[in-house]
């Protein structure tokens, strides 16, 4: 039995797609903060338990006979590393065999504050001694596709990332990949994978695509990262959410968002979505 967290999540739900297109649904169980949300994966013959990174008394009866987990790490910034000890002590508790964890490109080297909580994560699988793997995932593409309907409006493409190459991929490459590793037959458990695009590009670089999909003239324009962080919260971004990605651009700028070691294509055998083609069906 494979269980998958945050399951009525972005990403959880590509995971549950991967996984029920290999394995038989029976054998996958869905776990969410609030199964209400859940009926299409009900519909789909997943079982779908209640489980709350925050309340552990939701975790171990939701983990009971799982074989597999996917923890999929949670999006509350500050909150992270206390959720997820949440759920790592409720996996060893049940006895679950494999906890695969999503982590950050290159987490222990990485200049973006994001890696903190990450690490420490990984550090506390490792002291548990719960058989673990690590995938450790880039940025998705989405995050920057998400930009392209202000940058149009305001005739600029903003950020931080100077000419730092970035190698994302979209949420469906990091799900697949997920996916894989949870399926595979062989021992899983100690290995690390940096999961990133096949493509490499700087802001700069994605602009230029954006202008020739769109016929109109998207420039970068790079800020300084206060600034950048400013002019976020102004577009009405909380201040947690705006630092993080202004932060997050600065350390691409450093090159923690940069990996050519074409993991992602490796594990699925085919290549990651192109970034034009993204953009193209985004526009």
């Amino acid at each position: 039995m494979i269980a998958v967290t945050g399951a009525t999540g972005q990403l959880g739900q590509l995971v549950l797609k991967h996984l029920t297109n290999t394995t038989d649904a029976g054998t996958v169980v869905a776990l969410a903060r609030n199964p209400d949300k859940a009926q299409l994966l009900k519909e789909l013959g997943i079982e779908v338990r209640e489980a709350d990174y925050s309340k552990p008394e939701t975790l171990t009866s939701a983990l009971t006979g799982v074989k597999k987990l996917l923890l999929i790490s949670s999006s509350e910034v500050g909150q992270r590393f206390a959720q997820h000890k949440n759920v790592i002590d409720a996996a060893k508790s049940a006895g679950v065999e494999l906890i695969a964890y999503t982590s950050l490109l290159h987490a222990d080297t990485s200049p973006l504050q994001l890696a903190e909580e990450h690490i420490q994560t990984e550090d506390y699988l490792k002291e548990t001694n719960v058989p673990h793997t690590i995938l450790r995932n880039g940025w998705y593409t989405e995050n920057y596709l998400a930009s392209i309907a202000p940058a149009l409006a305001n005739g600029a493409f903003i950020g931080s990332a100077q000419e730092g190459k970035i190698s994302s991929a979209a949420r469906e490459d990091y799900a697949e990949a997920a996916a894989v590793v949870l399926t595979s037959d062989e021992d899983q458990s100690g290995k690390v994978y940096e999961l990133s695009g096949d493509e490499s590009y700087t802001l700069a670089e994605l602009c230029q695509i954006i202008s020739e999909e769109t016929g109109k003239t998207v420039p970068y324009v790079d800020m300084p990262e206060a600034e950048f962080a400013k002019a976020l919260e102004g577009a009405g971004l909380p201040t947690p959410l705006a630092a993080m990605l202004a932060d997050s651009d600065v350390g691409a700028s450093k090159g923690g968002l940069f990996d050519d070691s074409h993991t992602i294509s490796k594990l699925t055998g085919h290549p990651t979505k192109e970034l034009r083609e993204l953009v193209k069906a985004f526009i």
